[in-house]
């Protein structure tokens, strides 16, 4: 886990408007690979084991059984790129789901990011990567409002979940969802998204709000 990612980690306990402290027991080139993460609040931690940012109240062992992945497509790195408008980007980006297993590719095509990749927890995960942040979270997103540069759910998301993404992206910052139901256009919209493309399963939306300046600073 990136050190500065912690400056937007928030506790998934106490919400979005309570911050993080790190503790880190082994850093490796400004990485966590072994150490824990506070809340202040609540005084509730939470563990960083081989570089993964445990974040979910749900306990190791608790949740549901990973889906097998779908088939690699070589392409998928430059389609996430490029559906979530990361040319020249700067800051930190998030991909959910069967996607996250590109996360390394895409921190490769776009070195100024730092790609947050929200991993199942039952997937054991690879070994720490340049560019990459692995986190384990639970309903709630861990991040602080706006904290995003690009997000995308690539297992489908609910109601509760476009809330959510739209509530850590910087304003006008594009959000990605695939699989996209024939609901997940209208719902964005209801929640003040501009929905930018929709075709075959895939859906496109800016965050409400001014759009990002993508060559804003990255963090650190």
């Amino acid at each position: 886990m990136y050190i500065l990612l912690t400056d937007a980690l928030t506790c998934p306990r106490c919400g979005p408007g309570f911050g993080l402290l790190v503790q880190a027991d082994r850093l490796e080139e400004r990485r966590v690979v072994e150490g824990r993460l506070g809340c202040a609040n609540c005084r509730e931690t939470y563990p960083v084991r081989g570089g993964v940012a445990h974040l979910s109240l749900v306990p190791a062992g608790e949740a549901d059984a990973a889906a097998d992945p779908p088939a690699d497509d070589p392409d998928a790195p430059v389609k996430l790129a490029a559906l979530m408008g990361l040319a020249g980007a700067r800051g930190l980006v998030m991909v959910e789901g069967p996607g996250a297993r590109h996360a390394a590719a895409l921190a490769t095509m776009v070195p100024e990011v730092e790609v947050v990749a929200l991993d199942d927890a039952t997937a054991q995960p690879p070994a720490m990567e340049p560019g990459v942040s692995r986190v384990r979270a639970g309903a709630a997103l861990p991040f602080r409002d706006g904290a995003m540069r690009g997000v995308a759910l690539t297992g489908g998301a609910g109601d509760a979940r476009l809330r959510e993404a739209l509530r850590v992206l910087a304003p006008g910052a594009r959000l990605l969802v695939d699989p996209a139901d024939a609901e997940t256009a209208a719902r964005l919209r209801v929640l003040g998204a501009q929905v930018m493309l929709e075709q075959e399963g895939v859906v496109v939306a800016a965050a409400p709000g001014r759009p990002v300046q993508l060559g804003g600073r990255r963090p650190g």
